[in-house]
């Protein structure tokens, strides 16, 4: 193509609202054009490396056995009431209706309808492994969408699901996806680690996130110094603690006294109370007091609760307090502690949210001294860590008192409590693998493979009969890429102070042809000459023709981040010309009569190499 007409609308200003390089970028180059909060459309650039980047993925897809499908963007609602996720999902799940009243989603994830489609074809074992994907546009509604295309509520995911007959098979498919997945970050050029994560609203467990490590990263990470772990700190571990070897303020000698309530006039606070007793933090119990926000479900006029397809949900929200124990040096992790509640099975919680003072109140609860001993009519979650834990100094449940001196093991009321990992694991803390520090690190999550199990097979009737004739769910995997989210994510790693960089095997083009003087009759015809002989050769060639000074259109060269760049200018009298690579802007004279070849070789990666040489495939799948 010729760039003099090409639509590239790019941008002299930083647009104000634009605040990482990679939105700043994309907007600048005229990849993307933003026409709501979180919603944009894709220009030619911008369609152009995002269909390069979903050819890159289909490959890898398709190497594995998976097959393409494309499900409806809407999705009928009664589907996701089968599943329960209908009220599960939260304000981000945008609900409409049509003309005739019928509820429908505007889908996030496809869980729902591709259940749909494997209980209405699959009933026999002989049909199965089964694995189907697609690559399409998804919506939610976020409540703060921001940093362009990183937290849209409009963008493109391939989302795949896997059907099995048992779960050792789910296990092999899950290991050949992870694997796929190394191969597209890879061969995208990504540094990027996986960990542990929290499987979220679409629910299963053998959660893993793929992460890419920049610093604007959304998603704090605990990594090990020392091995390969990872997680999320939604999901991180660590090794159980000793008492601390860092004497601090008032050392590491545990309180002396056996269960003795202590007057502790105004000491609410941990770090008042370890002033108070002149103790480590380490012994001390802390209270986290959260409100539990869920909705409930209407009752019809009998009292009953309606059916799955006439279920209707309350907007009235019903809150419920909760109290969760972490030692005082620890804090609370949100989403581990929502986590926990869940896995109680008496109701299912939305979120959970700081609880008002008025609240404590109402239900008895003394704010500073609130204690797992004795605690009436308030449910409760210790943190896994207390379990055992001996010398301990919690709130006595009434105002301005204290108990010292507790060993939780002794209490029958705490043996038969909850516990959980519910803490927010810090950097220091050691590696629940190899007991070396752990630390943190910023990451941008551009994919996530879960392990569903039966979760919605169950709950949406799929069954197969296996080869007894017996009916049986089906065992479900989960496998997600953000697509349209891995282009910041590759600019946010690639990108330099003069523009978009995309690396080896994402391209804007394999080459872009620059003139410096199109009124030079001999550049001009050598240029298009060449152009001409690029374009026969199956090459991705623009030709620069535009009347623009030179140095403008090599701006527009580094800002647009094209692959590579041929440069025809005064040396062509010489016999030469001049090859620039994007990436590092290497720079190489080369003799004219050897552009065509020097061009072709050049566009000619190691991926190309690669993805025709299946030894090298099983190399990878192996590694």
């Amino acid at each position: 193509m010729r760039f003099s007409q090409m639509f590239v609308p790019t941008l002299k200003e930083i647009p104000k609202d634009a605040v990482l390089a990679s939105h700043q970028l994309l907007l600048r180059a005229g990849y993307i054009q933003q026409v709501g909060s979180g919603i944009y459309n894709f220009l030619p650039l911008g369609k152009k490396i995002l269909d390069s980047i979903r050819a890159l993925i289909k490959e890898e897809m398709d190497r594995i056995g998976a097959q393409e499908i494309l499900m409806g963007f809407i999705t009928p609602a009664e589907l996701w009431q089968e599943s329960g996720r209908y009220n599960q999902y939260g304000k981000e799940l945008l609900r409409l209706k049509d003309r005739k009243d019928n509820e429908f989603v505007l889908g996030p994830t496809h869980e729902e309808m591709v259940t749909h489609i494997a209980r209405s074809f699959i009933r026999s074992y002989k049909q199965l492994p089964l694995h189907l994907y697609q690559i399409h546009t998804k919506f939610r509604d976020e409540a703060r969408p921001r940093f362009g295309l990183m937290r849209a509520r409009e963008f493109v995911m391939k989302d795949g699901y896997s059907f099995h007959s048992s779960y050792e098979d789910l296990d092999k498919e899950f290991v050949r996806v992870e694997q796929a997945y190394r191969r597209i970050c890879e061969r995208l050029g990504l540094e990027y680690k996986i960990v542990e994560a929290d499987s979220g609203a679409i629910g299963g467990s053998g959660s893993k996130e793929f992460m890419v490590l920049a610093h604007c990263g959304e998603d704090t990470l605990a990594v090990c110094k020392n091995c390969d772990y990872g997680a999320n700190l939604e999901a991180a571990k660590r090794k159980d603690r000793q008492t601390p070897k860092d004497e601090g303020k008032y050392g590491t000698q545990a309180p002396k006294a056996a269960f003795a309530e202590f007057l502790t006039p105004e000491v609410t606070t941990i770090e008042s109370l370890c002033e108070f007793f002149k103790i480590h933090p380490f012994f001390t119990i802390k209270a986290v007091v959260k409100k539990a926000v869920r909705q409930s479900q209407v009752a019809d006029s009998r009292g009953d609760s309606l059916s799955t397809n006439d279920c209707k949900f309350a907007e009235q929200i019903c809150n419920e307090l909760i109290v969760f124990f972490v030692r005082g040096d620890d804090e609370c992790e949100e989403t581990k502690a929502l986590n926990a509640l869940n896995a109680l099975g008496k109701h299912h919680y939305l979120a959970l949210e700081d609880a008002p003072s008025e609240l404590l109140e109402s239900a008895g609860l003394k704010a500073g001294f609130i204690g797992p001993i004795g605690l009436e009519g308030v449910r409760y979650i210790l943190d896994e860590g207390l379990r055992d834990a001996k010398d301990m100094i919690t709130g006595a449940n009434k105002k301005d008192y204290h108990i010292v001196g507790i060993d939780v093991s002794e209490f029958e009321e705490l043996r038969n409590a909850h516990y959980a990992d519910i803490i927010k694991v810090r950097e220091g803390d050691l590696c629940p693998h190899c007991a070396e520090e752990l630390q943190y690190a910023k990451g941008i999550e551009i994919g996530h493979i879960f392990k569903l199990g039966e979760k919605y097979s169950h709950q949406m009737d799929a069954k197969f009969l296996n080869h007894t004739g017996k009916a049986q769910n089906l065992v479900m995997g989960c496998y997600g890429i953000g697509v349209t989210r891995l282009l910041p994510a590759i600019l946010e790693q690639k990108s330099d102070e003069f523009g978009c960089v995309w690396g080896e095997n994402v391209r804007i083009f394999d080459v872009v042809i620059i003139v410096s003087n199109i009124k030079d009759s001999e550049q001009m015809a050598y240029a298009t000459k060449t152009y001409e002989a690029l374009l026969a050769r199956g090459v991705d060639v623009v030709l620069d023709d535009r009347d623009e000074r030179f140095g403008f259109k090599m701006k527009d060269f580094e800002l647009i981040g094209f692959y590579q760049a041929l440069i025809v200018g005064k040396t062509l009298s010489e016999g030469k010309v001049e090859l620039i690579k994007r990436e590092g802007l290497q720079k190489r004279i080369i003799d004219a009569s050897d552009a065509l070849d020097s061009v072709i070789k050049s566009t000619i990666t190691n991926d190309n190499i690669e993805s025709t040489n299946t030894h090298n495939l099983r190399s990878v799948n192996a590694k």
